[in-house]
């Protein structure tokens, strides 16, 4: 049986301001960790996206996109209701696929390994600078761990991620950190493709210390930008 751990989380409502992903929390409205990460891509990042775009079509990469964010948010919706024993049924031809994904997902990651739950989709902010929204937070495997379930056309390889997932990990961590004062030293993506393979990429020790500080930086590197952006329209 799954032990649940409470924390006071706080509410949030979030909107899309000027193309950008906002939470308002607490009186405050935030920029996304998912806003930063876009505001501060590599411009080596932004060329591979504009090639593989041109590659596919606009339209196709379109749609390839809208498909993907749909599956991801009934998946999320599966597992998140299997952690907190809600029932939920879609059938849909994208549901039911859903399903199946979910219960791999289920299967290798949360059954037997998750022993306490301290959120499920938990709001989380960081000293009025970011706020975002992380999967799923509690002991796994026996470790504090901030944990994100991801959906993927293809297979993934770790190097690819450090830039994107691993970071966003961190992000969070270091929001609960502030916000509760406990360490969270593990963060974990785990990722279903469309044709039901199974992967899980887990960053730890060093590597995750490293994610956090590389983290900070970018959004550091965000605001810099900000303020560019407000100074050039004076």
């Amino acid at each position: 049986m799954i032990k649940t751990k409470h924390f006071d989380y706080p509410t949030s409502t979030r909107a899309m301001v000027n193309g950008e992903r906002v939470y308002s929390i607490n009186n405050e409205k935030l920029p996304s960790v998912t806003t930063i990460l876009q505001a501060t891509e590599s411009e080596e990042k932004r060329a591979i996206l504009d090639a593989w775009k041109k590659r596919v079509g606009a339209e196709n990469a379109d749609k390839i996109r809208d498909t993907a964010a749909t599956r991801g948010s009934i998946l999320h919706r599966i597992v998140e209701n299997y952690i907190t024993d809600t029932k939920h049924l879609d059938l849909t031809d994208m549901g039911q696929h859903a399903h199946k994904m979910a219960d791999i997902l289920i299967e290798s990651a949360i059954d037997e390994r998750l022993s306490e739950v301290w959120g499920v989709e938990p709001y989380l902010a960081y000293q009025g600078l970011f706020a975002g929204q992380t999967d799923l937070i509690g002991i796994h495997d026996g470790k504090i761990t901030v944990c994100d379930h991801k959906n993927a056309n293809k297979p993934k390889k770790k190097e690819w991620l450090h830039d994107s997932y691993r970071i966003q990990l961190a992000a969070y961590a270091l929001a609960f950190e502030d916000m509760f004062g406990e360490h969270i030293p593990r963060g974990i993506n785990f990722i279903v493709t469309k044709d039901l393979r199974y992967q899980e990429f887990c960053w730890e020790g060093e590597e995750f210390r490293q994610a956090k500080y590389d983290w900070l930086r970018r959004v550091d590197k965000y605001y810099n930008l900000v303020e560019k952006g407000e100074n050039e329209a004076k």
